[in-house]
């Protein structure tokens, strides 16, 4: 985020639940009417308020860059001189391309995670990549059967490999990403189960929030885990992290799949709501209070 020519462009703000978005635009045309990338902006940020009960931060910059092209080009979220995103936006794009959109939903879920190093960049994406979607089905914008056809087709992406080291030494990709959002997964499943299907990932996550840990705060893993489980009263976190932050843990997916009551006919989505974890598929993408 060059945040010295950031300051320089002239700004709109814009409210979301006390918190202050400061939108900038880079120098370049859009076929899209500034308001209608406003508009958008604020209902991305309504996604992410409704996952976490509140904005991450208090006041956020946001940079929209138009490129050659249509839909979103890139994205990228920095913290050190106070919470930034950068978007680049192809100058071609639709309002459909931005009512699809994903990224700027997924980059302000890193606003709500401390930094945790490098080597733990697999909690980070892997947080924004699972987060995205639950936010955007509790908000309305999309579907369960979306949410789980698209797990359904990638999660096995982050499954290790030969060679892996579990997730704090093996940096790649599909680990990083899809690794991360299958530690997620399996963590809010695992509260679920221990807590009657009261709790879930959403709740652990809203107590780091609550305890001050953002992306403007820099703390160990241990720290955010901890404190994420003392807000479920659960050590579900911590736990699963001593298993496979060094170890190549390989997790049952099909099963997982069968008793959350979810599987593919042709290539659509189909729900069998007698499985075991079908309710806490359910309560996964339902509105929290």
């Amino acid at each position: 985020m060059p945040y010295n020519a950031f300051d320089k462009l002239p700004k709109t703000d814009i409210a979301v639940n006390g918190a202050t978005l400061h939108i900038g635009f880079a120098p370049g045309e859009l076929s899209l009417p500034q308001a209608t990338v406003l508009a958008w902006i604020a209902h991305s940020a309504k996604a992410v308020t409704t996952y976490y009960g509140k904005f991450p931060v208090s006041s956020a910059r946001i940079l929209i860059v138009p490129v050659d092209g249509k839909g979103m080009r890139g994205g990228t979220t920095w913290a050190y001189r106070g919470a930034a995103i950068r978007i680049v936006l192809g100058r071609d794009s639709t309002e459909d391309d931005l009512k699809r959109d994903w990224m700027l939903v997924h980059e302000m879920v890193h606003l709500a995670l401390p930094d945790v190093g490098e080597q733990h960049s697999w909690l980070s994406e892997g947080l924004a990549t699972y987060v995205e979607p639950i936010a955007r089905a509790q908000a309305g914008d999309l579907n369960a059967a979306t949410i789980w056809g698209a797990m359904l087709r990638d999660m096995h992406k982050g499954l290790p490999q030969a060679g892996d080291q579990g997730l704090d030494n093996t940096h790649t990709w599909g680990r990083t990403y899809w690794g991360g959002a299958m530690f997620c997964l399996l963590a809010d499943i695992e509260i679920r189960k221990q807590s009657g299907n009261r709790l879930g990932l959403q709740d652990a996550m809203r107590g780091v929030l609550a305890a001050g840990g953002n992306h403007e705060s820099d703390w160990s893993i241990q720290r955010v885990l901890a404190t994420a489980d003392k807000a479920v009263g659960l050590n579900v976190l911590s736990e699963l992290y001593a298993k496979m932050s060094t170890q190549p843990i390989t997790p049952d997916l099909d099963g997982l799949w069968r008793d959350l009551g979810i599987k593919l006919v042709g290539d659509q989505v189909s729900f069998d709501d007698s499985q075991p974890l079908a309710q806490a598929r359910k309560a996964l993408t339902e509105l929290h209070p």
